[in-house]
Parts: structure tokens; C-alpha cells; sequence
């Protein structure tokens, strides 16, 4: 199953979770990980099974990095707050230089998310009817 990284910065919060709810049947085919807050906003919101890591700003954003350079992660959806200063700045620029760096799919607004997870559903979906395809050649 595939791994998704779910990341929001706090005034960008209600607008994952209102993406996370128009989404949760698609979630629910993925293993997900978030930054604390977010993922307990996530469980609590919108009912979805998510890994909780540290906040971001105590290393949460370092750790989903980590994943990324580990191929743990598939995509990373990062709602990011461009009219906000953050002072972990350093770690989101490294998680989203290390998605540049390893070719993971990078949401940073939820048009680019919508285009990303509608993407993977058909991913998901091509490769569902591709197994279905290869059972049947297999069994005759």
C-alpha cells in the first residue's frame, strides 16, 4: 500500500481538512503519515487512520524528509502558508528540496493536490485492472 505525507501549516489547517474530507474515500486506500497537529486534526475531523509524527517545527517535517529519502513516502501533500513566517523555514525548505531531489509528487496548494491525488486514483485504478488482467492470463 501505497504512503502519503500530509502536512498543513496552521492557517492552512481547515483548508486540508475540508481537502482531506472531499478526498476521504481516496485516503482511506493509503497508508498516511502527518505532522502531529495535523494528523490529530485528520483522526479527530475527519476520521481517517493517520501515523502521527512530531509537530513540524520539533522535527515532523525532518522526519517525513527522512521517509522521502527512504522511498517510505509516495507523495507529500504540504498545504504551505505563503503569507505566514515560519521559524522551522529551514526544514521546509529541505523536505521540499528533497522532494525535488528524489522526484516525489509535491502539493504545496489544494489545486496541485487535487491534480496529484486524482492522478494516483487512476494510477491505483490502471494498476488494479493491469493485476485483474494478468490473474486472467495466468489461470487459462
Amino acid at each position: 500500500m501505497k504512503t502519503l505525507a500530509l502536512i498543513a501549516h496552521d492557517g492552512k489547517k481547515a483548508d486540508m481538512v475540508a481537502w482531506a474530507t472531499f478526498n476521504r474515500q481516496v485516503l482511506t486506500h493509503y497508508n498516511l503519515v502527518a505532522t502531529a497537529a495535523t494528523a490529530k486534526l485528520l483522526k479527530e475531523k475527519v476520521g481517517l487512520e493517520v501515523e502521527a509524527l512530531h509537530p513540524g517545527p520539533q522535527g515532523g517535517d525532518a522526519q517525513i524528509g527522512a521517509r522521502v529519502v527512504e522511498r517510505q513516502v509516495d507523495a507529500v501533500f504540504f498545504l504551505v502558508d505563503p503569507l505566514d513566517k515560519h521559524p522551522h523555514e529551514p526544514d521546509i525548505q529541505a523536505l521540499l528540496r528533497l522532494c525535488n531531489v528524489h522526484n516525489i509528487p509535491l502539493a504545496t496548494n489544494v489545486a496541485t493536490a487535487d491534480c496529484i491525488i486524482g492522478w494516483m486514483a487512476l494510477e491505483s485504478e490502471r494498476e488494479s485492472e493491469q493485476q485483474l488482467e494478468e490473474n486472467s492470463i495466468s489461470k487459462q
